[in-house]
């Protein structure tokens, strides 16, 4: 058991996603920090509030709407996400495109087996791998 669980951790494609994983966590802090630090205190200012406003907002029944707040999490999901795709998706399909692996794009066609109607099968296949009927 304990070769089978060193084994699963020790596959390329999960230290390719923990690497990917830990990398995002960063740029996560680091654009949480931009957004924070600048996006917010614009937003804010669009209002018209000082550094001691509440910011972009309302009060009911003593609950606070924090407009701006919604806004910056809005802009920082965006620049989060152009940022991970800019940063880790180009060059990983780059780089699989040159060892020849296809990655991130559309998927590969199918068909339908007319007897157990499994929509999986690869196109050039013959037989379903599920019912084992002949396909055509």
């Amino acid at each position: 058991m304990i070769k089978g669980f060193r084994n699963f951790l020790m596959q390329g494609e999960l230290i390719i996603i923990a690497v990917g994983l830990v990398v995002a966590l960063a740029f996560s802090t680091l654009i949480k920090s931009f957004t924070d630090s600048i996006i917010t205190p614009l937003v804010n200012a669009m209002e018209g509030g000082g550094a001691g406003s509440l910011g972009l907002g309302w009060t009911i029944n003593g609950q606070r709407i924090n407009l701006g707040s919604f806004i910056s999490a809005i802009v920082y999901f965006i620049i989060f996400m152009a940022a991970i795709y800019l940063v880790l998706v180009v060059p990983y399909r780059s780089y699989m495109k040159k060892r020849g692996v296809g990655v991130f794009g559309p998927p590969a066609e199918t068909k339908t087996c007319p007897q157990c109607l499994s929509t999986d099968l690869p196109v050039a296949a013959a037989k379903c791998s599920h019912c084992a009927s002949l396909v055509s």
